[in-house]
Formats: C-alpha cells, structure tokens, sequence
C-alpha cells in the first residue's frame, strides 16, 4: 500500500496517533517512577538509573527486535510492545519496584521503535519519507512536552482528591498516594495497545533466518558494518547518533544553565526545555514540506552552523532572549535531523529490511545517548564549570560536523536513493 498522491494512506495515521499516545505515556511514566521513588524513601542515585534502565535495552536487544519486527506483521508486534507497558504499568500499580516496573516498559519500547519506523517505510514511498518523519517529529515532540506536564498533575497533591472510595481500599493496599495516576497511565497504554490491533497489515514479508544468540549477534554485527560502511547510511548515521547523543545531554545542560546563569528555578527551567521542543517541531515542519530526501545531504553545513550557535547561550542574560535562541536551536535541529533520520531510514531500509535497519539505528542513536550522559555525569562530578561544559558540547557538534563533512564530501551532490 503506497501513497499516490499528497494524502497520507489512512493506516498512517493510525500509526501517528498511536504514536503520540505511546510517547506520552512514556514520558508521563518516568515523572511517576521518580515520584514513586521518592515517595518509597528510596537513595537518590536510583533515580537516574530509571531513565538508564528505560533506555538501555534500546541497545541491549538491538540486535533480537529488528528480527522480531520483519517476522511478523508490524501491527501485531506493536500490540506486544504496548501490551508489554500495559504489564508495566500494573506491576507499579501491585507496589513493585519502580525501577523493575520501568525496565519492563523499556523492554516494550525498545521492541516498539523498529516495527513503528519500519512500518513507515513500508506504508510510504521514499518520496514521502521526509514528510512523514516530519509528521512523527512533531508529534512525538509534543507528546514528550505533554508528558512531562501530564506527568506533573498525575502526581500533583490535588489528585488523589478526585480518587472515589472504590478506589481507596487499593490505595491502602499498595501504600501509594499516585494510584489516580498510575490508573490514568494504565488507560492510555491499554488504549495505545488497542488501537495496534485496527494498524493493518503492509503485506511486505521477509526470509526467514536463525533467532540463535550467536547467530543474532553475528548478523547484527554485519548489518551494522553494512549500513556504516555505505557511503549515504554511513553519513546519515554519523549525523543522527552524534546529534541524538548531544541532544540528550544538552536537555540537562539547559536546565543547569537556566538555573545558574537565568536564576529560574527548576521547575520554571523546564519551561525553557518546552521551547526548545516548539523549535524541533517547526523545524520538523519546515523540512517535511521544503526539503526533498535526495537533496538531504546538502543540510550538512547546518551542522556546523547549529554547533556555533550553541556557546551563545553564555551571552544571553535574560529570558526573553533565552526563549528566542532555544527556538533557534530546536528550529536548526528539527530542519536538520528529521531529513537526515528519513535519509537513513529509506537507505537501511534498501540495503537491509525496515525492521532491520531501524533495529541498527536505534542502536547506535541510543547507545551515542548513554555515552554522552556518561560523559556529562563524569564532567559533573569533576565539578567542571557551567561555561566549560557549554563550550565543549559546542564544540563537539562542530568538530564533528566537520569530520563528518570531510569524511563524506563526495556526498555534497543529491544523494543517490538506488
């Protein structure tokens, strides 16, 4: 099934709002477990392990979802991976360990990501891919800023009001004053999983093969090499593994920033943070309407141009003009990494299969994120300064820019899609 003309099939869209639901609950989900922490009286490094549990079997399973996701119909895949954060969530709710709860929900998503991407690839032609991943950015940006703030009421005081006596004898059982919230993120993974089952099936099938360890390990291996390797795949991955990595340490960055050099405190800091994702999402927009997939290569000095403008932030003294540059910088970002990520997509997608090749992406985007966070917990625990860590994550982007334009310059031309 493939678009003929400017309107999306139906199953796209489908897709998009499944994809929203599953974004915000996840983004919801971390605020309880850290509340739910907290509320256990539990120490305050398990809190970072929560997001470290959540994202780490992207890269742990890399090589078993991709496989997973090509065996069967991706709909169906979808169902299980929703079905898997639907268990997570009533773990929570019988008292179980937040961060064991978290890990089963990182477990779902991690099977998720491969068969929501690799079911774009098949739905679409390569034509429409810029257009739809600037469809998926956006939406997936605003249901990471409506999670954080649904997130934020789930476990306001003022909730456990509305709580009905039905409810209160639970309450008393599992020791929790979040059960309202946990109810609520319970019914919003139950309906993500149950609007997978309407997701039909793209038809698209392919062989079969080995789901050994070894056999696994060895192949993904090889496909890794494979898309590096490309000229196209490789460029492509550079970009989004180097960008997702400083992308996710910067969010961290921003906050301590707006803290220390804005006085705003944090929750108010946050709001910088919601900014910056408006910027991501107009960016989305832009490239999903001006920017065609062959001609995505030529976005490469943007690179450089956003790893300059990052260091501004030492200059900027107050909010207004903290707000416009974190637009600025969310806008630069979104035009250049949703071209890149569709790039990416359609050529793993031609040298491997949809599945497949958004197991390899994820793996390399998620494994640049857990080292970057490394890097940036290591920094702060040298005590290194404000300016210094801004300066230097700037610098990375632009260092790296350019080692990804020299490696890659006979790329400069329209990328060819064969």
């Amino acid at each position: 099934m493939h678009a003929t003309s400017r309107t999306m099939p139906r199953a796209f869209y489908v897709l998009l709002a499944v994809q929203f639901v599953s974004t915000l609950a996840d983004n919801a989900f971390l605020i309880v477990a850290i509340a739910r922490v907290m509320e256990l009286a539990e120490a305050d490094w398990r809190i970072p392990l929560l997001k470290i549990g959540f994202t780490l079997f992207y890269v742990l399973l890399a090589p078993l979802v991709g496989p997973v996701a090509d065996a069967f119909p991706k709909g169906r895949v979808m169902v299980l991976s929703n079905a898997l954060k639907v268990v997570a969530m009533v773990l929570l709710l019988h008292g179980v360990d937040p961060l064991l709860a978290i890990v089963v929900a990182g477990w779902g998503a991690a099977l998720y990501a491969p068969a929501k991407y690799g079911l774009m690839t098949e739905l679409l032609p390569s034509s429409e891919l810029v257009r739809a991943n600037g469809f998926f950015e956006g939406a997936t940006v605003c249901a990471v800023i409506f999670g954080t703030v649904l997130g934020g009421v789930l476990i306001s005081p003022l909730l456990p009001v509305l709580q009905g006596p039905l409810l209160w004898s639970w309450q008393g059982a599992t020791g929790t004053a979040l059960l309202t919230g946990m109810l609520v993120l319970l019914a919003l993974n139950s309906v993500a999983m149950l609007v997978c089952f309407v997701i039909p099936d793209s038809g698209a099938r392919y062989d079969p093969y080995s789901i050994h360890p070894r056999a696994l390990a060895v192949r993904f291996w090889r496909e890794n090499i494979l898309l590096w390797r490309d000229a196209v795949g490789g460029m492509s991955m550079s970009v989004t593994t180097l960008l997702w990595g400083v992308g996710a340490t910067l969010q961290l960055v921003v906050l301590r920033w707006a803290n220390e050099a804005l006085g705003l405190p944090l929750d108010k800091a946050a709001y910088l943070q919601g900014v910056t994702a408006m910027g991501v999402v107009a960016g989305a927009i832009a490239a999903s309407r001006y920017v065609a997939l062959d001609r995505a290569v030529r976005l490469l000095p943007l690179g450089l141009l956003l790893g300059l403008v990052i260091p501004l932030m030492l200059w900027v003294q107050s909010i207004p003009m903290a707000a416009v540059l974190m637009v600025v910088v969310g806008a630069m970002a979104g035009f250049f990494v949703v071209p890149m990520n569709a790039l990416l997509q359609h050529r793993g997608y031609t040298l491997l299969t949809a599945g497949r090749s958004i197991a390899v992406q994820g793996f390399n985007e998620n494994a640049g994120m857990l080292v970057m966070l490394a890097v940036y917990a290591g920094a702060t625990a040298l005590h290194l300064q404000l300016s210094t860590l801004v300066l230097g994550f700037g610098a990375l982007v632009t260092v790296g820019m350019v080692l990804v334009c020299v490696a890659y310059r006979g790329q400069w031309m329209p990328a060819r899609l064969a």
